[in-house]
């Protein structure tokens, strides 16, 4: 392309970008709307306590064994039905959007496991879509779900089970940094909120390499999960951080191959407000 013809388009984009992301400093702008809350400030319903905003992304972060998807399938049924009898003070305000459920991760027969009991605790909505996605390499997983989300209308919640399999190497930086800025594209242009869940380093509290980095600096909320160390049929659920008010830590058990959330607990806060 002629010089003069790369630069005219590089001005059509630039002048695109200047207007799009300007902020007027004297506007207000409106708190983001909520997608799934724990409780409320004052017990009052107008001001739900969110664990994520449709605009945004969260992340799960545990080590191997947790039941990590048993707290996705707490969130993402809360946000399927509004609410059910699993989530105690959890609420999903979803209006009748759709939700996508990706499994990288597990053969057929766990995948579908997971996305059958998410469905029963949701109330077997239909608005409730799943796909296993093992088969494929990161390459595709991610060039799919980037063509997938962008073709579904009244999209609301997507999660994705886990992110590390979009990429070939946790800790290449430009793959990492790379894949993060996909999810913030894909939150903001289609004003999604977007669930995932990632390892955690061994024996750290840190998510597993320069991705896990990377999800810490630009995520709205981050969601810690373990087995309690005194009593092996609680696990614990904490806010690590927020950009908002951190929900307050809170168990769940496994009854009859369901997770149910119990009452609060009283440990120490370990949440960051940032």
């Amino acid at each position: 392309m002629p010089y003069q013809e790369l630069e005219l388009d590089h001005s059509k984009k630039f002048e695109k970008i200047l207007k799009d992301s300007y902020m007027d400093p004297k506007e207000k702008v409106k708190y983001p709307p909520v997608a799934i809350s724990m409780g409320s400030r004052g017990g009052l319903e107008d001001f739900p306590i969110c664990i994520g905003t449709y605009g945004n992304f969260s992340f799960i972060q545990a080590p191997p064994k947790s039941r990590k998807t048993f707290l996705v399938s707490l969130l993402t049924s809360a946000y399927v039905s509004g609410s059910n009898e699993y989530v105690d003070q959890m609420k999903g305000h979803s209006n009748g959007k759709i939700t996508i459920h990706y499994d990288t991760e597990q053969g057929e027969y766990h995948a579908q496991r997971v996305f059958n009991r998410t469905h029963r605790m949701a109330n077997q909505k239909d608005s409730y879509k799943t796909y296993s996605l093992r088969e494929y390499s990161p390459q595709e997983r991610l060039e799919f779900i980037d063509w997938h989300i962008n073709r579904v209308s009244n999209l609301g919640l997507v999660v994705i089970d886990g992110i590390a399999d979009l990429i070939n190497d946790v800790n290449d930086i430009n793959a990492s940094n790379e894949l993060v800025q996909y999810l913030m594209k894909w939150t903001k242009e289609l004003q999604i909120h977007i669930i995932t869940v990632i390892h955690s380093n061994f024996n750290s509290t840190k998510p597993t390499g320069h991705l896990g980095s990377f999800l810490e600096k630009k995520t709205e909320t981050q969601i810690t999960v373990k087995v309690d160390e005194e009593d092996n049929d609680l696990t614990v659920v904490n806010c690590m951080r927020s950009r908002g008010q951190p929900f307050d830590k809170f168990s769940f058990t496994i009854k009859n191959g369901y997770p149910h959330i119990q009452e609060k607990i009283d440990l120490p806060d370990q949440s960051i407000n940032f």
